[in-house]
């Protein structure tokens, strides 16, 4: 039995190809930009010093573990791609640009063929036509819900965009986006197998109509190899919080600065990722909340080593690996249930209702006037941790192909 893995990007440092390859499962991996093929792979010879953060994070894209010669990267192909998501000015020419480069990605995987391959596995919006091919030819098809329906985020970014007008640019509604919903719907009929990272996600492919038979939820892991552990320790001063994630509306970044405001000096609130809102909104922002901006990963373990606390209230997501990572450094977690996480409710941290900003303060002000609460929250994080490591993460998305018949 051997799968043919299609990803674009480096989603989660390649999890799936590389546990495939492991379990001896993987056929082939196709991929659009990766470090150790074609020309990029020359960019090792650049000194450190001469290679800007593009480079750096393109250097980051290395498939860890997977021969070369199983793997095929369209590079310029990856190029246009970003060409014309980075040439994107509304939502529509956004869309515009996910749509073509899924079916374009699609069609050159097609074109080199699955090999001797029973089984194929794709990510949601960029697996179609893979799925519609593979089954003509008999194989099994699985496709990968990384985030909940399109549908479902839209829905609740509009609702959200009206609760704050003037936070991130227009993103007014088009037929792209009605195309791009019918997509994804078309991937999960067309899939034998839909993963889910979390119960919040299958949930919502199921409320748009999805496959219910077909959806499988495989909670995810964190690869510790590629990320520095730190070892948890509450700082003297005012409580730490650390959020991860792009500033954005999805992301409930308007809970975190009303609970700043709440809080004052009692608790320092830092915010690590890429800034989406507008700039008078982020001027309000950083008088409260530190932004640091795009972090790289080598550099992630001392954001979570200044953290006494994590929180993350987003409104939409698959299974935010932040969360994943947050545990790992023995964080207490507080986020809410559409973060699809693996955090225990009292136990590792707390859930909060989405865009609660109270319920967000009362569980930080109880960290700061009881740290034995916190002590013990942030060392049952750090051990339940260890049932999402990449190996464990493995075990059950394999275990979870058996049950389903998808391999002996």
């Amino acid at each position: 039995m051997s799968i043919v893995v299609a990803q674009l990007g480096a989603r989660m440092h390649y999890a799936v190809p590389r546990i495939l390859d492991r379990a001896r499962l993987l056929e082939h991996f196709y991929t659009d930009i990766c470090a150790n093929k074609g020309w990029p792979r020359w960019l090792s010879l650049l000194p450190r010093r001469l290679r800007p953060a593009r480079v750096q994070r393109l250097m980051s894209r290395m498939p860890e573990g997977i021969p070369a010669s199983r793997i095929t990267a369209f590079t310029d192909f990856g190029l246009e791609y970003v060409r014309r998501f980075t040439r994107a000015r509304s939502m529509d020419e956004r869309n515009a640009a996910f749509l073509w480069s899924g079916r374009e990605f699609c069609r050159q995987v097609i074109g080199k063929g699955f090999g001797k391959a029973k089984a194929v596995y794709v990510f949601n919006s960029a697996g179609l036509e893979i799925l519609q091919e593979a089954r003509q030819r008999g194989l099994k098809g699985i496709v990968e819900q990384t985030i909940a329906p399109r549908s479902i985020e839209w829905t609740t970014l509009r609702e959200e965009a009206a609760r704050f007008p003037n936070w991130e640019a227009s993103a007014k509604e088009g037929s792209m986006m009605e195309e791009y919903c019918a997509r994804e719907a078309e991937e999960w009929e067309a899939a034998d197998l839909v993963v889910c990272g979390s119960e919040f996600v299958r949930e919502g492919i199921i409320a748009s109509g999805g496959p219910k038979d077909r959806c499988a939820v495989v909670p995810y892991g964190l690869d510790r190899t590629s990320f520095a552990a730190v070892k948890p320790k509450r700082h003297k001063g005012p409580l730490r919080v650390l959020t991860v994630g792009a500033v954005c509306l999805r992301k409930g970044v308007p809970y975190v600065l009303a609970a700043a405001r709440q809080m004052g000096a009692h608790v320092e609130f830092r915010m690590a990722g890429a800034i989406q809102i507008l700039p008078q909104v982020e001027k309000q922002m950083r008088e409260h909340v530190q932004l640091t901006g795009i972090i790289p990963r080598s550099e992630m373990a001392a954001q979570y080593e200044w953290a006494d606390v994590f929180l993350l209230p987003s409104l939409c997501e698959g299974s935010a690996t932040a969360t994943y990572e947050a545990m790992f450094q023995g964080l207490p977690v507080i986020c809410t249930p559409q973060t699809g996480s693996t955090v225990r409710d009292g136990v590792d941290g707390f859930i909060v209702p989405a865009r609660d900003s109270d319920a967000i303060v009362e569980k930080l002000a109880r960290f700061a006037a009881q740290p034995d609460i916190l002590a013990a929250m942030s060392a049952s994080a750090h051990r339940n941790s260890a049932d999402y490591t990449l190996e464990k993460y493995g075990e059950r998305l394999i275990a979870c192909f058996r049950v389903r018949g998808l391999i002996p």
